[in-house]
């Protein structure tokens, strides 16, 4: 990490905290205020009439000196106190690198746990809300593997897709940092809040623009994306519908200059069909960790693990299913299997975790290792 560097003063930092509070200052337009004053505390006690002149809104003019935005900030200065609570500003030395590239980059950035790891090659795995079960085990497997080979995994903490690659990430010993968009005094899901502190315990950070007070808002998650695509080197989307929102964090990943994977599914399942728009828009299809290992050479904190052989399933309703979910009976068509025979078959590798079955459809489970 760089050298940071000297701190600024104890009454800029509350200048600062004080227009962060303010309603309607997005990112764009706190940076029109620090480029238009020498600093924070000249921004607050400017006449109004040059806050109108700047283009920003009037009512951020009257409530910059309010009692309730004097408590907010106070607050966050005593939220800093605590060991691992940090905030990054935009003129910091140690501002994460690849982010300070964006445009409307974050003039503030709130962090509980290790802040170095926001400068650490970082890989965003995203995806649905509503990931099936092979959905979720490819996310886990996959984050689990990049952290193993040196990567950070970085994602929203949300339910489905986000949580197995927190939790896979974990699971490897590896780092994650999950992206919130809410304050970190108001961790969403409340689901996740347990996975939250498991994130930092384990070495791992939260980070978030947002008043450490931002409750849940919907228009906060897609502005929420733009970091999680900019703090990373590539973005991987494992299972999503056209709809999902993790279109719109590999659409700003693209336009930020990253690397976009995605990892192709039955052409039956819905939540396939994001993924497969992407390979159409050109991201990078993938099959296994290797695509992603090669295409992502030299970022690497250390040497890859060494390359998992090819699968080869002997077991011929597994081999049907890898191909694409399938209903019993057509599992009993395609191979010949008496139906009994069948559904007994499936109970048993639902019981050893190798099959999955969801809306009538069987699925075979991605395999990951002790």
């Amino acid at each position: 990490m760089s050298q940071r560097l000297p701190s600024h003063s104890p009454a800029e930092i509350e200048a600062r905290l004080r227009l962060h509070c303010l309603p309607q200052l997005g990112p764009r337009r706190l940076h029109t205020l620090f480029r238009a004053f020498a600093d924070a505390s000249s921004a607050i006690s400017a006449p109004a009439s040059v806050w109108r002149s700047l283009g920003l809104p009037a009512t951020c003019a009257a409530s910059r000196r309010c009692s309730e935005v004097r408590e907010r900030a106070r607050a966050a200065l005593q939220w800093l106190e605590a060991e691992q609570h940090h905030l990054l500003m935009w003129d910091d030395a140690d501002y994460p690198a690849l982010l300070a590239e964006l445009n409307d980059a974050p003039p503030l950035l709130f962090v509980a746990g290790d802040r170095a790891l926001l400068e650490q090659p970082q890989l965003a795995i995203v995806g649905s809300r509503r990931a099936s079960k092979p959905g979720l085990d490819t996310a886990h497997a996959f984050a689990r593997s990049l952290a193993a080979a040196g990567f950070v995994i970085t994602s929203g903490l949300a339910l489905g897709i986000d949580g197995a690659a927190h939790r896979g990430a974990l699971a490897a010993t590896g780092k994650t940092i999950a992206v919130l968009g809410t304050g970190l005094q108001c961790v969403y899901p409340p689901r996740h809040r347990q996975l939250a502190v498991d994130i930092v315990a384990q070495g791992g950070a939260l980070v978030s623009e947002l008043p450490l007070d931002c409750a849940p808002l919907a228009g906060n998650f897609p502005r929420r994306n733009r970091l999680i695509s900019g703090l990373s080197v590539g973005v991987l989307v494992v299972e999503a519908s056209p709809s999902s929102g993790s279109l719109i964090t590999a659409k700003l990943a693209a336009e930020q200059g990253r690397e976009v994977y995605a990892i192709p599914g039955s052409i039956h399942h819905p939540g396939a069909r994001g993924c497969h728009q992407l390979i159409r828009d050109g991201a990078a299809l993938v099959e296994c960790i290797d695509d992603v290992l090669q295409a992502l050479r030299g970022w690497q904190n250390q040497p890859a693990p060494p390359a998992e052989p090819a699968r080869k399933e002997s077991h011929p309703l597994l081999a049907l299913l890898f191909a694409a979910p399938q209903t019993s009976e057509a599992l009993a068509f395609a191979s010949g299997w008496p139906l009994p025979k069948v559904l007994s078959t499936m109970t048993e590798l639902e019981i050893d975790g190798r099959v999955a079955s969801e809306n009538g459809l069987w699925h075979a489970r991605a395999i990951q290792n002790s």
